[in-house]
């Protein structure tokens, strides 16, 4: 089991951090590169208010769906096939949209492209724990932080990308970095051939674990960090697709709009960098989580009083709040024992947990329409606050998934009174 544990030469190794790495960085251009434009791409596509519900939903609707179906095409391809049928269909989805000449062709193409997406988010932690079990901390740190730079890049450059050339050019030239993302991972499975492993019951120690049954369903955990995640990315989609239009409603200009929402984005950097290093320290995660949702609060509150004036403080706020999304990444590593446990973890918190964030960006643009103001809507993001810090205060004792789990003898027990 020595040479199995072996995604461990060296070689294998770099690679497989190269492409992790890689995949962080992308994960996020679909979903936050059309929102600036979106006025644009009125001009040529017909978007509602219907149709652009719609599209906010998209990103946590498709990961839901994706989030729960990954564990089980992990099981059957494996972690490096996985991924690379995921980075086909985001390459295959964000090319063809833009040719796309009604809205509701653009909305499927834009299914395909976040399918491959969804499954990526699901695949990288048990990535992380299959070839750095003894780095988790520092890897996850890595590649969270590589998330919030994609995550800044895309709105940061897609209006100076979209004036020199179209809008187009802009949202199609994301496809180019899944594409290069393949390459890593392919020489990586090329690489693999031959080697048989049982990595699915590999610990974070590189030793084996027994073979057990988990049912997520029945997981305090999993539902824990499922309903921690769903709070924390309502909030975040809500900020993702209504930021700039709520900006420039407000007064301020197309760029102005979509570079506060690349200060957003960005801003998970420091904390992606701090949070995996940070929080496995503490003995109640639930102290960091704290933290950070007194800066959701401020950043809301900010942004709805005073919305032209000290934007870049409100922004700031809101921005650092994101340190909740670094502790659930996190938390799919620290609350499992092996990388199975860690790919059900992740495909069951965030399938849920993105179907629970699903409605709200949806619901907080059909609320500010029918009540012709923004504070209704705005007071949604409470009640997200306080489905997030519920889902916290269940995750926050060390607990994992596995003892969730019957055991391997437990397992016996039940065949034989059966």
């Amino acid at each position: 089991m020595a040479k199995d544990s072996d995604s461990t030469s060296l070689r294998g190794r770099i690679g497989a951090l190269v492409g992790i790495l890689m995949l962080a960085l992308s994960l996020r251009a679909a979903v936050v590169s059309v929102p600036p434009l979106l006025a644009r791409i009125k001009t040529d596509i017909e978007f509602t208010e219907l149709t652009t519900g719609l599209l906010a939903m998209l990103a946590p609707v498709v990961f839901a769906v994706f989030g729960l179906l990954t564990p089980r095409l992990i099981k059957t391809f494996g972690l490096e096939k996985t991924l690379i049928i995921s980075l086909a269909c985001a390459v295959l989805g964000q090319l063809a949209r833009v040719f796309m000449p009604e809205v509701y062709s653009f909305l499927a193409l834009s299914i395909v492209a976040l399918a491959g997406y969804g499954m990526g988010n699901v695949v990288l932690p048990p990535l992380v724990k299959k070839y750095f079990p003894e780095r988790i901390g520092m890897v996850t740190s890595g590649y969270v932080t590589m998330i919030a730079v994609g995550t800044w890049m895309a709105p940061q450059f897609s209006v100076p990308l979209a004036n020199v050339s179209n809008w187009q050019v802009s949202i199609g030239a994301w496809a180019a970095l899944s594409g290069i993302v393949l390459i890593p991972w392919i020489l990586q499975l090329f690489a693999d051939r031959g080697v048989k492993r049982s990595e699915h019951l590999v610990g974070a120690n590189g030793v084996p674990h027994p073979v057990i049954k988990i049912n997520p369903w029945k997981s305090k955990v999993a539902w824990g960090l499922a309903i921690f995640l769903a709070g924390n990315s309502a909030q975040t989609y809500v900020y993702f697709t209504w930021l700039p239009p709520y900006l420039q409603d407000r007064g301020l200009d197309e760029l102005t709009a979509g570079n506060m929402l690349a200060l957003f984005a960005i801003l998970g950097l420091p904390m992606s960098l701090l949070v995996p290093l940070w929080v496995p320290r503490l003995k109640n995660p639930i102290v960091a989580v704290l933290i950070f949702t007194a800066c959701w609060i401020v950043g809301h509150l900010g942004i709805f009083l005073s919305p032209t004036h000290n934007t870049v403080l409100w922004i700031c706020a809101a921005g650092l709040g994101q340190g909740t999304f670094a502790v659930a990444l996190l938390m799919m590593n620290l609350r499992s024992r092996t990388t199975y446990g860690s790919g059900v973890l992740s495909g069951f918190a965030q399938g849920l947990g993105y179907a629970g964030a699903a409605v709200v960006p949806m619901l907080f643009g059909v609320v500010q329409k029918a009540t012709d103001s923004w504070g209704a809507a705005f007071s949604m993001l409470g009640g997200c606050l306080i489905v997030m810090l519920i889902g916290a205060v269940i995750i926050n004792p060390s607990r994992t998934i596995e003892d969730d789990a019957p055991t391997t003898e437990e397992m016996g027990k039940l065949e034989r009174i059966d």
